[in-house]
């Protein structure tokens, strides 16, 4: 297969924002989880993977004014740019592989949905989990979605890792407690239903 970051280039220099499975008009569930869990809306959050998603549009709109947003894709992130020109003067964006990702800082919200489960080596997942370490403390609020044991088994035509909570508890529990898992549906743009599981983390 091609590598990784050309496969995610040419996503998103060849599809556009709505014909992607990941593709959600209003990121309703995620928006919950901030105001459940980020009541500051200047903590520093990390959005991993975050492509093109809308979330940090929302967040904008919201009032969350420390926001950065990663991917690997430097295509992912021009049209993010261009999209929040007018709005979104306060993001920083990173093009980064989360495994080679260097933190300067330490973040008060990690945030991915669907990224970590693109992860399928126990090196790369390894890497991602120092990356972690490195970028929170125990006050950081730690949110990780991926496909559960009854979701897909690809996605973008690449072999995922699933997990339920007893996955996230054996992989994390060296550092991090598990809060609580949130099972949750997503419907894509095509109308089929993927099933996501979303891990609250907070670091020991």
């Amino acid at each position: 297969m091609e590598d990784k970051k050309e496969h995610w280039e040419s996503i998103f220099a060849n599809k556009a924002l709505d014909e992607v499975s990941w593709y959600e008009p209003s990121p309703t569930f995620s928006i919950e989880l901030f105001h459940q869990y980020v009541s500051n809306k200047s903590a520093s959050v990390l959005n991993v993977g975050g492509g093109d998603s809308l979330l940090f549009d929302y967040l904008v709109k919201d009032g969350y004014e420390n926001l950065h947003l990663l991917d690997i894709s430097s295509n992912a992130i021009e049209r993010a740019k261009e999209r929040l020109a007018d709005t979104g003067e306060s993001i920083n964006y990173i093009v980064s592989d989360i495994t080679a990702f260097e933190p300067t800082q330490i973040y008060d919200v990690w945030f991915d949905r669907a990224a970590f489960h693109f992860l399928t080596d126990p090196l790369s997942i390894k890497k991602y989990i120092d990356v972690l370490n490195a970028s929170t403390n125990s006050d950081s609020v730690i949110i990780i979605g991926t496909f559960s044991k009854d979701g897909p088994q690809k996605c973008s035509g690449i072999e995922i890792q699933q997990y339920n909570e007893s996955d996230f508890k054996n992989l994390f529990e060296s550092s991090f407690e598990v809060l609580e898992v949130l099972n949750v549906d997503h419907e894509t743009p095509s109308e089929t239903v993927q099933n996501f599981n979303f891990a609250i983390l907070k670091k020991k």
